[in-house]
């Protein structure tokens, strides 16, 4: 009888032994591979939000971060290559990149992040569920509300430009909500396009003396030259109203009122851990920035000061950013 007791306690305690090896070894490492449009701050910082809510939540990730620089056909290869390595989740991060990935990945999980209009970009058939293996966070900015600041800041705007990439579907579709906006509140809008970021100093030069403001939305291509779009508007004397604040603290823009990109890297980053843990992209809706403290809103007066206009104590005091006698404040 002892000698059985003994047997029996001689394996619950292997068995024991086994649990503790068997808890304590890692998961198995999964591979996410990355793809945006250009490098800028708003799309950087959506990657760095990917990549530490994963690293917070344990998830043993290696990332294979890739640039398509602007190209579409680099976005097209940088797909081919997830497709060929078969990378365990693929995101886009914009529309084109997430299109390229849609047109090329089988039988792997997408994920799309800061895509302004998932649904005209052909990604989802609806905001209310994902696509076959694909779903993710859209940006859609408030363009009417930027606006309205806009002219709150200088309200004798008759005229406002708009610079867009006429290959971006996001840029084409927020372009249209501009012009819409333009028309209701009785403003001449005056667009031009670019295929490039390499063109928007001379389209910004094309139109800067025939406006009273430049208006920016969340165009990729535009929003990684915003410094020259500054440099172009400073010299005309004209305010930049951006819709990217992650991308305008360094540069001479007037007001910047958009979401913080790194909270939308770690949104999109939680919805990866979803699918990884076994959910179907199929199940999970699009889903938006909502909360008060998911948007930034940056003021500079020192441009304001330098254009003569006077901001609306109440615009600053809802700014999280001033930047005033060339330093940045945080609230």
């Amino acid at each position: 009888m002892r000698k059985k007791i003994g047997i029996l306690l001689a394996l619950a305690l292997s068995l024991s032994s086994a649990a503790t090896v068997f808890a304590a070894a890692p998961a198995k490492p999964v591979t996410i591979g990355i793809s945006k449009i250009v490098s800028h701050p708003a799309l950087d910082a959506v990657v760095k939000g990917i990549q530490d809510e994963l690293k917070d939540s344990k998830i043993n990730a290696t990332f294979d971060v890739q640039n398509a620089n602007g190209d579409i056909n680099t976005a097209a290869s940088i797909a081919t290559k997830f497709q060929s390595e078969k990378v365990n989740l693929a995101v886009g991060v914009a529309t084109p990149t997430a299109q390229a990935l849609v047109n090329t990945l089988k039988g792997i999980p997408i994920v799309f992040s800061a895509v302004t209009d998932p649904v005209k970009a052909g990604l989802v058939p609806s905001l209310a569920k994902g696509g076959k293996n694909i779903t993710g966070v859209s940006d859609m900015t408030p363009v009417k509300q930027q606006i309205e600041m806009l002219l709150k800041i200088k309200p004798k705007t008759k005229r406002i430009g708009h610079i867009y990439t006429s290959s971006e579907e996001n840029a084409v579709v927020l372009a249209g909500m501009v012009k819409q906006v333009c028309k209701e509140k009785h403003l001449e809008f005056v667009e031009t396009t670019v295929t490039k970021s390499a063109e928007v100093k001379q389209a910004a030069q094309t139109i800067a003396n025939r406006v009273d403001a430049i208006y920016i939305s969340t165009d990729n291509t535009v929003v990684s030259a915003m410094s020259a779009v500054a440099e172009v508007a400073a010299k005309a004397k004209i305010p930049v109203m951006s819709a990217d604040p992650s991308s305008s603290e360094t540069y001479d823009v007037l007001a910047a009122w958009g979401f913080d990109y790194y909270k939308m890297g770690r949104a999109t980053g939680k919805m990866i851990i979803e699918i990884l843990k076994g959910k179907k992209p199929e199940q999970i809706p699009t889903r938006f920035m909502t909360k008060a403290s998911d948007v930034d809103l940056l003021i500079n007066l020192d441009v304001a000061k330098k254009l003569g206009l006077t901001v609306p104590a109440d615009i600053v005091k809802a700014a999280k950013t001033v930047r005033q006698n060339g330093k940045i404040t945080k609230k």
